[in-house]
């Protein structure tokens, strides 16, 4: 099994437990991917260059950074850097790692956008701005050469678009893409709460296993904000290939081992196979996922 961890980028997520799950799991022979993002790195380096992050949000609900020119430079240099900090924490560990960004050896690569459909003001509008991209393919050869050797890789976003330019793309749908290409995967999606919640607010809500379509379209119905990014990449995983996704706590107690023993949300493409052969149905009538 192949485990393909995206460690958040989030102030409020601390990598820390990470590092010796990884090293533990390594250790013991297993394979492990590691995909991070930068927002609060990104959101720094704009602030020291006197630019505003901006956030905008997409006609389904999902909250997501816009890159604009200014932004993709901080985007670049902030991801360069947190790629690095992460290679020297997990050597330092006793891990293998090698850092690489999506650029390398075009491990990430697709179409540059020309613009995303957003909501402002309760209004859909069409944004303008061509330096994000829209992931398509990812070099599992590079990423598997690395693995049979012993290593662990570290990577992180921008990509390559096909023009031959570093654009944006989001970190868990690049984790959700590296998942689905390596066959036998489970995806750990570590955040900075315990899971999705049935009510956002309430914790006790915790949504602990999705084994049909009907509690898949919950789940999705649950996500809100950046949730619903982790959600879109689980289903990415999924249907690219992945056996398996957890959606867990960065700051939990051995957050890796946990989330793999059961923590936090946990999505199996078994069992949703299963369900939709049995030509399941969703609580609209549709048919299955």
């Amino acid at each position: 099994m192949t485990i393909v961890l995206k460690i958040g980028g989030a102030r409020a997520v601390d990598p820390a437990g990470a590092l010796a799950d990884v090293a533990e799991l390594t250790g013991g022979g297993e394979q492990v991917v590691v995909v991070h993002g930068g927002s609060t790195a990104v959101d720094e380096t704009l602030e020291q260059l006197g630019e505003e992050p901006t956030y905008v949000e997409t006609p389904d609900g999902v909250v997501g950074r816009f890159t604009d020119e200014a932004t993709m430079e901080a985007f670049t240099m902030a991801m360069s850097k947190v790629n690095t900090d992460l290679v020297a924490l997990f050597r330092d560990a006793g891990v293998d790692a090698v850092g690489l960004s999506g650029v390398d050896g075009g491990l990430l690569t697709g179409p540059r956008k020309s613009a995303v459909r957003v909501v402002e003001d309760g209004k859909k509008k069409i944004k303008r701005g061509d330096h994000s991209g829209k992931l398509e393919r990812v070099n599992a050869d590079l990423l598997e050469t690395l693995l049979a050797a012993g290593h662990t890789p570290i990577a992180g976003p921008p990509m390559l678009a096909d023009d031959g330019v570093p654009v944006n793309t989001d970190a868990d749908r690049a984790a959700a893409a590296m998942a689905g290409a390596l066959d036998g995967s489970t995806l750990v999606l570590l955040t900075d709460v315990e899971g999705v919640y049935a009510d956002p607010d309430d914790p006790s809500t915790l949504i602990e296993h999705v084994e049909t379509p009907a509690e898949l379209d919950d789940l999705e119905a649950a996500a809100e904000g950046f949730m619903g990014k982790k959600v879109m990449a689980a289903k990415q995983a999924l249907d690219g290939g992945a056996d398996a996704v957890v959606i867990a706590d960065a700051n939990a107690d051995d957050p890796i081992l946990a989330a793999l023993d059961g923590g936090g949300t946990r999505i199996e493409a078994s069992a949703l196979a299963e369900a939709a052969a049995d030509g399941g149905v969703d609580d609209d009538g549709g048919e299955a996922a």
